[in-house]
């Protein structure tokens, strides 16, 4: 169960360390993951908090408008939010983020540990189903969370390094708010009544395909930067 649970995130995770030319220290990295192991226990808290906050004590909205409220103010903003502030934490004084693909190969650090212990809570919390479970989350909420990654560690490394404008900056939280955001709102949906669920759920995978090739965009484009700028060749 728990190598189920957590090989999703290392495999996904090696794939961004293997297109990294110029690798990062170890110790660098290590920090970035056991950051993002970190906040997920704040975020469990502050999530429950908001919930019962909108919904009362079970926290279980029963209309589309209350899963997308959710989606969005439970999980995406929290969630998110304590990303970035762990991906700032571990980037601020670090003298080895001097290339645009830094900034995605330490935000996916962050983001996919934070997904690795949140996958091995779900799936050890299902025993009689763990299998269906795992596989679920490794085509979907995984790999999610790894979009949710690039994108933030995208629009971080071109505030970083191209563009010191309040828009980039706002883009580096905004985007993964909106992806995560909307991702979270179309997976909920089946709450409400299962022809709603059955129906975003085609939605979500279609929405899922395009955040993905996005993503992949993001990668090449900071590699193209680092190789105009002499960082690789």
């Amino acid at each position: 169960m728990l190598a189920a649970a957590l090989f999703p995130a290392i495999l996904l995770w090696l794939y961004i360390w293997r297109m990294d030319v110029q690798k990062e220290p170890t110790s660098w990295l290590v920090k970035a993951v056991l950051s993002g192991v970190v906040i997920c226990f704040p975020a469990a808290f502050i999530e429950m908090g908001i919930g019962a906050a909108l919904f009362g004590g079970d926290g279980n909205p029963t209309t589309l408008f209350g899963t997308t409220i959710q989606a969005f103010f439970v999980a995406a903003v929290p969630e998110e939010g304590l990303k970035l502030l762990a991906l700032w934490l571990v980037l601020r004084k670090n003298p080895y983020f001097d290339e645009h693909f830094d900034g995605i190969v330490y935000a996916v650090c962050v983001g996919l540990s934070f997904a690795a212990i949140e996958n091995v809570f779900y799936v050890m919390g299902e025993e009689e189903n763990w299998v269906s479970v795992a596989i679920a989350r490794s085509l979907l909420a995984v790999p999610g969370h790894y979009a949710f990654a690039v994108l933030m560690g995208y629009y971080y490394s071109v505030y970083q390094f191209v563009d010191h404008s309040s828009k980039a900056a706002i883009c580096v939280l905004l985007v993964p708010i909106l992806a995560h955001g909307v991702y979270d709102a179309l997976a909920m949906s089946g709450a409400v009544a299962p022809a709603v669920g059955g129906i975003c759920f085609f939605i979500l995978i279609y929405f899922c395909v395009k955040m993905h090739k996005e993503a992949k965009a993001k990668l090449f484009a900071l590699i193209e930067e680092d190789k105009k700028s002499g960082n690789i060749v």
